[in-house]
This record gives structure tokens, sequence and C-alpha cells, in this order.
């Protein structure tokens, strides 16, 4: 049976994989980018994988998935694959959903809502502070906020990564063209701005020793230079002034920078071949695998420097950059001289600085979009504190349980309180109802890749998951399920309703009662082993909760649903908690780690089960047996044993103690 299930789990995981490598058509690329011509795509396997889109000559822009890219994973623990568009200007052009298995999306919302929430991405500009166009994006879905969060995340992380990766916005800022600082040549030299290379007379003649008339040997500079990007004004326009800043930078086109070197050696880096070539020889521009050599229609010649305190050069020249040199990546200026040699052929010397620019000329970089997760916990702050003041109350019920339980009118109206909070505030207001679909989540998510941030965008359902955790550690699965469940306190409010109009209670044999706990065992057990299978079917079956109908959407669904609760609901009018009793998969789901718990918070006496049954009778969910013994996997801890024990008009114990004292 084990090598059958992990059989279909590799089965299902290779057709996810070739489903992924087939990627997108050029149809579906044409639809994404409102293209109405023929479209080819050209898969990129390295740096930031995806594909580009071409058409009319013309790169029309790039595709990304989001499980590719941002390791997108839904609300199942299963990828969710949305492949999203972006055009070369930055902006998503638009997205579409290719694969799901969450639960919202199988059932309850309709496929056209997730088709037209994933495609009102189209128009979000990504070159915008995301400060500025968070009102662009669209609000998550009701009543699908973590599937919807995730997609909405993925699309953007996804977005940007794709934009940043093919150089459509700048990683780490981009060159500040705004800010002015009035500096001395001595100020600008020390912000890096100008990188030096010098080579000496000696040294040349050294290198070009072989050469016919080699350099005459000396103490002065052959190659003595000075070079960086006059881009930044603080750089640009105190070198040269305002006007002669505005006339060489002003005609630049998209992606060009403007290069400035100055020379002082006797070694000219532009040398006079150059005006009959058209080509700059003697200068090379390299970045990586990009070499670029000046032209002369990229050359701007100054005559002077207006910054005070700058030496002479004996030449001073611009050179314009084209985009595929990165201004932001590290480059080297290269610098050659060659003579012609004394056997034939030539002799060269070759130097080169090496440039960043400065951190103090760049923009800062743009802030990435803030995590879902941390708006939601923002936003939901008023939800988050009812939620925080329930849990801690609760938690002061289980502390003081002892002094509550010898006040029977203070448990009774307490829990009545506090189980109809429950149903009202937490379930109907908050939508604070566990799901078995959400351990199901969990338990993919651990083994396909845990990521906090998906489970964090629903806080009041993440408050409640914590506290449960760490109650069953010490008290065990009936934290949850006999106070901090919605539908189980609707089923126990309306149950203490019917006794109080006279409705007859069904006393279930004992050992049917245990024969009945099979059928939530067996839901729980099926539905985790389908989802490896299918998640589609195993979300179909967790259809055995009632929770999504009655609580999640209030009744708002197809009538076999609205039946199926309301049939559940009347059997709880005659049995106490009938579906807590014997169907519910996330009670059964909770009572396996329940048996970890440190604590024993329940108490009996050695007369319990022996010569007193009655918190046997009394206990109202049939977690006490013969013998006295309280099942934990059963048991609510609705302490009412524990008020009968302290009652010394119920309890027989300490009735006949209380005649032997007399």
């Amino acid at each position: 049976m084990v090598l059958r299930i992990v059989w279909m789990v590799f089965c299902l995981w290779a057709v996810q994989a070739a489903a992924q490598e087939e990627g997108p058509t050029p149809a579906m690329a044409a639809r994404l980018l409102d293209h109405d011509g023929a479209v080819t795509l050209t898969r990129i396997g390295d740096g930031v994988p995806g594909w580009i889109a071409r058409g009319d000559g013309r790169v029309l822009g790039h595709l990304g998935s989001t499980s590719e890219i941002a390791g997108s994973v839904g609300y199942s623990g299963r990828p969710l694959d949305v492949l999203v568009a972006v055009d070369p200007q930055g902006v998503i052009s638009g997205a579409e959903l290719v694969r799901h298995n969450e639960p919202v999306l199988t059932l309850g919302i309709s496929d056209q809502d997730i088709a037209a929430y994933v495609g009102s991405f189209a128009g979000y500009d990504l070159t915008r502070p995301p400060q500025d166009s968070a009102a662009d994006l669209p609000d998550v879905i009701s009543r699908a906020t973590v599937s919807t969060g995730v997609i909405r995340d993925g699309i953007l992380r996804t977005a940007r990564t794709l934009a940043i990766g093919r150089g459509i916005i700048a990683a780490s800022g981009g060159i500040d063209r705004v800010g002015f600082r009035p500096m001395t040549w001595d100020d600008l030299t020390a912000t890096g701005a100008l990188v030096p290379l010098y080579v000496s007379l000696n040294e040349a003649a050294q290198e070009l020793a072989g050469a016919r008339v080699p350099p005459a040997p000396g103490d002065g500079a052959f190659i003595d230079i000075r070079a960086g990007l006059v881009d930044p004004p603080t750089v640009g326009q105190n070198l040269l002034g305002q006007q002669e800043f505005t006339r060489a930078v002003g005609n630049l086109g998209p992606g060009e920078t403007m290069l400035a070197i100055l020379s002082a050696g006797v070694h000219s880096p532009r040398g006079t071949e150059w005006r009959r070539s058209g080509v700059f020889d003697r200068l090379r521009i390299v970045q990586g695998d990009t070499v670029h050599q000046p032209r002369a229609g990229d050359f701007h010649l100054v005559k002077r420097l207006a910054i005070a305190g700058a030496p002479t050069f004996r030449e001073i020249g611009l050179y314009r950059l084209p985009p595929a040199i990165d201004p932001l990546r590290p480059f080297s200026v290269q610098v050659t001289a060659s003579r012609p040699a004394a056997d034939g052929g030539a002799v060269t010397l070759g130097a080169q600085a090496d440039y960043t620019l400065p951190q103090a000329f760049r923009t800062a970089p743009p802030p990435e979009p803030e995590p879902l997760w941390r708006q939601a916990w923002r936003d939901d702050r008023p939800e988050i504190a009812v939620v925080a003041a329930l849990l801690a109350v609760l938690g002061l019920v289980f502390l003081f349980q002892e002094a509550i339980t010898r006040r029977p009118k203070l448990w009774r109206y307490g829990r009545i309180g506090f189980l109809s909070v429950t149903f009202v505030v937490l379930g109907l207001g908050l939508n604070g109802q566990l799901s078995i679909v959400q351990v199901v989540a969990f338990l993919h998510a651990l083994l396909e890749g845990f990521r906090w941030e998906t489970f964090l965008i629903e806080p009041v359902i993440f408050l409640l998951w914590g506290f449960v955790a760490l109650g069953l550690l010490f008290w065990g699965r009936g934290v949850y399920c006999g106070w901090l469940c919605p539908f189980g306190a609707l089923q126990e409010l309306l149950n203490g309703l019917a006794v109080k109009l006279g409705v007859k209670q069904v006393a279930v044999p004992q050992a049917l009662h245990e024969r009945l706990w099979i059928i939530k065992y067996t839901l729980f057990v099926a539905i985790v082993a389908l989802s490896f299978y299918s998640m589609r079917d195993a979300l179909i079956l967790a259809e055995a909760e009632p929770f999504k109908t009655a609580i999640s959407m209030r009744m708002l669904r197809a009538w076999p649903f609205v039946l199926f609760v309301l049939v559940l609901l009347a059997a709880g009018l005659f049995i106490e908690r009938f579906y807590c009793r014997y169907l519910c998969p996330l009670g059964a789901g909770l009572a396996i780690p329940a048996k970890l718990k440190i604590f024993d918070w329940l108490h009996r006496r050695p007369q319990c089960g022996r010569e007193c049954r009655l918190c046997e009778t009394k206990c109202t969910v049939g977690a006490i047996d013969s013998v006295g013994r309280i099942n934990p996997n059963e048991c609510v801890l609705c302490l009412r044993c524990q008020v009968i024990m302290s009652d010394g008009t119920q309890c027989p114990v300490l009735k006949r103690r209380a005649r032997a004292g007399g």
C-alpha cells in the first residue's frame, strides 16, 4: 500500500513537471501581451528562467512562471502556477492561472472569479514606487484570502524578478540624476567619482622596449587619465559647468550614459586614427563579455573644466556609452599604446582602470512591495485583538479551573457565554473556523517546501492554530473542539436549547458509541491519503465537514450542502455534538497529536467508576468509560465532570463525607 501511494505521488509529480516544461504556447503569449500577429518564444534557462516573446522583429515582452521563479505554494501545500507577462516598459501586460489545487478555487468560488482576479493585474507599473502604485493592485477575494493572497504575492514577485533580470528596472536603484552638491576637485575625487589610470614613462619604455622608436624613459607620465561617468549632476555639473553639462547629456538616448576621460599624459587615449577610421582604437570599455569601442559619433570635446582646483589636462573628452554597458555594474576602461616593432609587427602596451559608480551617486533601490502577510497583520489589528483577548480568557479558564468548577453557576453561564462568543464573534464575525483542509495543507507544506508566509496571511487562523498547538500539549484536543470551534459551539448551544424545550436525549449504547468513532478516523486518514493522489478529490471528500457551509459561507450554498448541515444539527438536538462524536475528521486529526499532552489537568478519585458512575452518565459526549477513566481522544474539556466532583450536592463521595463528618 505504501509503495502504491509513493508511486502515485511520483506519477503526479512527473505529470506536473512535464506540464511545467511544456511552458506557454505562442497563442497564450500573444493573448497575454495583447499582440495580434505571430509570436515566437525563446526559452531562457540561465539566471532568471522564463521566455522572451518576439514578434514583428522586436521584443514584445517577457514571460515567467510564479511556480518556477517565485516558488509559489498555495494554501493546499501544492504549487500554484500563474503565467505572468511583462512588457519592455516594465508594465504587467497580463497574467493567467495555469495550475492550482486550492480548496476555495475548487469549491465555493468560480473559476471565472479567479480568472478575473488574476487578469486584473494587467496594467500594473513595476517602475513606480510601491507606495504610489499600491492603489492599483486588486484586493484579495473575501473567503479566499490565503489563496488569492499567494497569487498576488507570486505575480508581483515574479514580475519584479523578470523585470530586474531582463534589465527593465534596476535591482540596486539607479543613477541619481537629480541631486546636486557643489564640490571642489579634491572633494569630488575623494568620492571615487573619477578613477585614475597611470603609467610612467619609465614603465612605458620598459614595456615598449622592442619598438622601433620606444618612448624615452623619464619621471613623467606616459598615461595619466581620470575616468568616470558624468551623468550624476554632482559629478557632471561640477566638472563641466551647467551649460556644458546640459549640452553633453541632453542628447543621450534611453539607457545611454556619458563617460569622461581626462588625460594629462603624453599618450593620448584617443589618438588621431579615429579621424580616418571613425573608431577610437586606443579605447575599450569592457563589462563582462561586452566590449565597446567608442566611435566618432560618440565623442564630445570639452575645452576646459569648470571645477575649482582641477589640474591641467591635455585632453578632455566625453564618450557616449550604449545601453549594453550597465552603469550600475562595474566596468573597466582600457587604454592601449601600440608602436611598430624593430623586427616588424607591433609592440603593444595595455592598461586598465576599473570603475564602479559610487553609492553616493545612486538612487536608493526601489523598496520591495510590502509582503501581504504584514499588511494583513497591520490591517487586521482589531480582529487580532479580539482573538487574543478570547484566547487569553480561555487560558485563564483552564489555569484556574478549580476555582471556576467550585462555582457551578459561574461555570454554567460562563461556558454558555463563551460558546456564544465563539459562534457569533469568532465564527460568523471573524470566520475563525479551523478545517481539516488546513491540516492537509500543513502536511503538504512540510513535505514540499514550508513557507510561513502562506499561513501568516490569515492572522485569525494563524493565532488559533498557534494556541491549539500549545493546547494539544497542555490540555489535549478539547481546547479547540470544546471551546473554540464555532460549529461545535453551535451544536452545544442548540442542544442546550432543545433540552430546555423538553427534547428527549438519546443515550447511545457504549459498544455502538465506540464503534462509531471509526467513521471520523477513517475520514481523516482517507482525506490525507487521497490528497497525495488528487488534491481536488481530497477537497471534495473534505466536504464531509459542514464548516464551510454553516460558518464560512453562512448557509449561502446549494441546497444539498445546506440540507447536510441541517441534518447534522437536527441529529445534534437528540445526541449532543453528534457530528463531533462520530464524523469530524478534524477532531480525529487533533486527537492523534493530543496523545503527547504533558499535563493531566482533569482530576479523578479512586471511587470514580467503582463506587460512583455519576460523571460517566452526565458526560454529554461519552468520553468517560465504565471504570471512570476519561478518554482524552473524545473529551472536549467542558469541565462538567470537574463541577460534579466539586459539588457537595451532586458528588456521592462528597455527600458521604459530609454525612460522616456530620
